[in-house]
């Protein structure tokens, strides 16, 4: 089946405007009034089974993708956290390097 646009990324959100699903092979009955405004929404209701049907996956890969940037974040704030720490004892260790030399100096 070629239908242009994905689940997740249809073509259009207009349901008379999506690619038709192929029509259902049962004979109808005489007594049955054929109206062909209805036709399109039946497809589209086919269709949007088909869509509700890979919803959850469409949720899951949502869902996923949040994770993962959260998780990037996360590890980029941590490692925000190490280099300031590790600023501040490199700052310290200088000072008391300064503090020894001119102790040194002074002597």
């Amino acid at each position: 089946m070629s239908i242009t646009g994905t689940i997740d990324r249809p073509l259009t959100h207009d349901p008379m405007k999506q690619a038709p699903m192929k029509p259902s092979t049962e004979p109808r009955s005489s007594s049955t009034i054929s109206d062909f405004s209805h036709a399109g929404v039946i497809d589209s209701r086919q269709n949007r089974t088909r869509e509700m049907q890979l919803q959850p996956e469409a949720l899951a890969r949502a869902h996923m993708h949040d994770r993962l940037r959260e998780a990037d974040a996360e590890r980029e704030a941590v490692r925000l956290v190490a280099a300031r720490r590790m600023q501040r004892r490199a700052e310290r260790a200088s000072l008391r390097a300064r503090r020894a030399l001119a102790m040194a100096v002074m002597s």
